[in-house]
Order: C-alpha cells, then structure tokens, then sequence
C-alpha cells in the first residue's frame, strides 16, 4: 500500500534534492543530528571487561594461600566465586547505563542480560552440590547427609537464600508476562530480590567462603558491594533527582491512529533541550509518579532540529492505557537519551525504513529528521499494520515525498472498507521489489515492529543478499526472544561468555 492519495503499489518521488543551496550526489553517512556522541564501549571491549571482572576473584583467590582442597570443592568454590561476581554486573547491564549498553543497543544489551542471568542460575545451582561430590563418589547415603546437613546448617543459612533468591529471580523473569502482577510491582520485586541475593551471597562468600573471608578476595567483594550500591543510587537516587531537577511539560496529546497517540513534550523554563540522535529512545514518566521504579521506554519520534520531542504511543498495557488522557500541562520526566538504532556512523548510499505497528515511532523519527536535513540519498519506506485505520501519520508521509527522494510501500494485513491497496505481509517479493534498483552492501536497513516481523523481514533481507551489519532493528519485546539469525549468532556470543567463565573454573580447580 501507499500514502494516502497514491495508487496501490510501490511510488517513488525521484526527486532531486539540494542541501545548502547546491546539488548533492549520495551522501555515504547521514550527516550528525546535532547530539554529541557519547564515550560508550564497544561489545569486544565489554566482552572483555566482563570477563575480567568475573575471573579477577578467581586469580586473586590463587594469591590467598588457601589449605589443598579436592579439585571438586574447588571448582565448586570457583564456580560460586564467579556466580557471585555476574550477579553484581547484572546490575549494569539492565539496559539503563549509556556507557555499557549504548554501542549495543537495548535489544542486545537486555538479550545478554537475560542470558547471563541462565548462566549465573546454572552456576548457583552445580555450586553446593559439587562440594559433596567426593563423598558421594565414596559412600552415596554419606554424601546426601552431607548436603542436608549444609542445607540445615545456621552457618550456611545466607548462602542457602541467596541461592533461593537466585532461582526465584529467574523464574520470575522467565514467567513475567504471566503473572498477575503489575509492570512495576514486577519490576520493584526484581530489583529488591536482586539486591537480597547479591547481599545475601556476599554474606556467604565472606563469612564461609575458603577465599573471601580475608585478603584480595575480600577486598574485591567490598568493592562489589560498593559497585552495586552506587549503581542502585544512581538509578533510583541521582536519576529521581535529575526527573525533579529538570522537568518537562505534555504540550498536547494528538490521536494519530486508532489506539497510537503523539505526546509533544516540551522543556519546562530552565530544562536543557534533550541531546539527542533521530531514533533513541528515552525512559518517561508522569505527573507524581516520576520515580525511575514507574518510568517506561518510548522511542523518540521526533528531529533533534526541532525542539522538544514526540513521542508515539499505543494504548498497550497498564500504563499507556490511559496515555491519550493525559492532559496538556502535566509534569513529564525524561530519561535518556538511550539506544544505538540511529544512521549516525553507519556509511551508506541509501536508506531503507521498514515499520510494523506502533514501530513506527521511531522510523518516524528517522524520517523527519531525514526531511528535516533534506537528506539526497534514495529513502525507501515499508509500513506494515493490521488493518487501514491502524496507520498513522500517513499524510506526512506522502507529504515527505516533497523533500526526499522517498518512496513508500504500506501494506494492510487486513483490508477495509475503501481501501484498495496492498493487503498480506511484508515478504519476501515486497522486499525485493522494495530495495529494487538500489546496492545491498550500501543500503542500510533501520526496522522497528513486532518480534515475528522484525525475525522474519530480517532473516528474509539477508536471504536477499543485505550484510547483518547493514540491518538494524529494535523490538522492545524483551520477553520474547528472537529467532533472527543476527540474534542467534548474537545468544551464541553471549553463551560462549558464560562457557568461558565454567572454563575459568576448571582450570581454577585443577591448577
């Protein structure tokens, strides 16, 4: 389907455009929106960190001098060591922290999240019962007793709670959209049990532990807990802070479709313009609720060239049920900016925008912000929803073709009354015939939609010959994964770090 007022089918505005005055031919990198870029490490460096900062206790262990143990209590000591010390990262890699996630993007930084919590939860579970496994290898009644024993044992007790903490905390996780709970009830139980277990593991490692309970191996979980309690006060203390210090205001609140809304937000008198790139998002929250436990995540529709932001919302779950009543004047936090689906530093000769439903949020964003620079370079749009009356912003759209060289494929899942355009789904056929005419290897993708959409229009581009690389997409569905095959090439990478850290074990204990 098309704009509204086009022939079904594929358009293109085959517009010459000029920047400054003067004709341009392709530009090969969109030109900076404006926002500085942030210092922010690359996944091989925090790859790299990450594996340092859960091996350290081990090699500090090595310096305490401790009494010959079997190798199995041993890799039992080692895997506990490093269990403990993925915990505490876990609290960095929640998506909230610029310099760790920025490079990543939220998708990936949350998918490595989740994955390293599976490998902590492994790890927390082998840790008690390997300690019994020479006695159990020498009289198996004898190595039960045993691990009842340390079960029953007060000495023991904080260890055994964490390791219940532990296994609650990914249950939780893994049944979150199936509990009756609100978001941020969720929400402020995971952080709160995450805390009881990183508190209550620490306790064990010290108080029990063969190498914390003094030397280096001590002094590193002091500065754990010191890591995870500054962590916590900058999300939950300087960010509350900063919502109250520089607030905004909700200068209206437009219907664009169906259930999506566009909320302008604009600075209240003092507030810094946000420094943003076209694309990221930022955490939001409203009225008296602006504490980080109520903020959600929206992507920005908007230009850095213009000020304030847009946000576009669809009425979804508890929270933006009642977004379209919202009321002009009413406080706005703002956290952020967040994310890496922007076209800054990604070279190319042209720019293909594929939406699903309310992903069009951030691809509306790119595009007029694209408008707004009055960007040369071919802009194709792909706009998929369920039904006509589900799309939104559709007369800017067709009116973007005035500026940029765009052409604009939207297509119904459903058709409706008066609608004679394109209906089914975004295959195969419609993405060949989307990126006709333009270089795979110097087209980039930017996509946003549902999970099932995002894994198939992916996978289906690669078939076609794109590089993962030039395909960027964002979902916001961190309870589902996806079965793209850049994310399973991404979960892979993201095991490997925790089969490299059981490696680190073995080779603890049988050094």
């Amino acid at each position: 389907m098309v704009a509204a007022g086009a022939a079904p089918g594929w358009v293109n505005g085959n517009r010459e455009v000029k920047v400054d005055g003067s004709e341009t031919g392709t530009e090969t990198q969109a030109a900076a929106g404006g926002a500085t870029r942030r210092n922010r490490l690359s996944g091989r460096a925090l790859a790299a960190l990450y594996l340092a900062v859960c091996t350290m206790p081990l090699g500090l262990a090595l310096l305490a001098g401790a009494a010959p143990a079997d190798r199995w209590e041993l890799a039992a000591a080692a895997l506990g060591i490093a269990a403990l010390a993925a915990m505490a990262v876990q609290f960095v890699t929640s998506g909230r922290f610029e310099t760790f996630s920025g490079r990543l993007g939220i998708d990936r930084i949350m998918a490595f999240h989740k994955i390293a919590a599976r490998w902590v939860l492994l790890a927390v579970l082998l840790h008690p019962p390997l300690y019994v496994v020479p006695t159990f290898l020498d009289d198996p009644q004898r190595g039960i007793d045993r691990m009842l024993a340390y079960a029953a044992s007060p000495r023991f007790a904080t260890g055994g709670l964490a390791w219940l903490m532990v296994f609650l905390l990914v249950l939780a996780a893994v049944l979150r959209e199936r509990l009756p709970a609100r978001y941020e009830t969720w929400r402020a139980s995971h952080l709160l049990i995450g805390l009881a277990a990183v508190g209550l593991g620490l306790h064990h490692a010290v108080s029990v532990g063969r190498f914390s309970a003094a030397g280096p191996v001590f002094w590193y979980w002091a500065a754990v807990a010191a890591g995870v309690v500054a962590a916590v006060a900058v999300l939950y203390g300087w960010r509350w802070a900063r919502l109250h210090g520089r607030p905004w205001r909700l200068a209206s609140v437009t219907r664009r479709a169906g259930r999506m809304w566009e909320l302008d937000i604009q600075p209240a008198p003092g507030t810094p313009e946000l420094d943003y790139h076209a694309g990221q998002f930022v955490w939001m929250t409203e009225g008296s609720r602006r504490f980080p436990l109520y903020d959600h995540p929206f992507s920005i529709a908007d230009s850095p060239r213009r000020p304030g932001i847009s946000l576009i919302v669809k009425e979804l779950g508890d929270f933006t049920n009642a977004i379209g009543q919202l009321r002009p004047g009413t406080p706005i936090g703002l956290d952020g900016p967040h994310g890496d689906f922007v076209l800054e530093g990604r070279a190319a000769d042209a720019v293909v925008l594929v939406a699903g439903g309310v992903g069009i949020a951030p691809v509306m964003g790119l595009l007029r912000d694209l408008v707004a620079r009055g960007d040369p370079r071919p802009v194709r749009l792909a706009y998929a929803a369920g039904a006509p009356d589900k799309f939104a912003c559709r007369d800017e759209i067709a009116a973007a073709a005035g500026t940029l060289d765009l052409g604009t494929m939207l297509i119904a899942e459903e058709g409706g009354p008066g609608w004679t355009g394109e209906t089914g789904r975004l295959d195969r056929a419609r993405l060949e015939l989307l990126i006709e005419g333009l270089d795979p290897a110097r087209t980039v993708v930017m996509m946003c939609g549902p999970g099932a959409m995002v894994s198939a229009v992916a996978d289906a581009l690669f078939d076609i010959g794109l590089p993962m690389e030039n395909v960027v997409y964002e979902q916001f569905d961190y309870a589902a994964a996806s079965t793209a095959r850049k994310d399973r090439l991404h979960a892979a990478q993201y095991a490997s770090l925790g089969a490299a850290l059981g490696l680190a074990a073995l080779v603890f204990a049988f050094l």
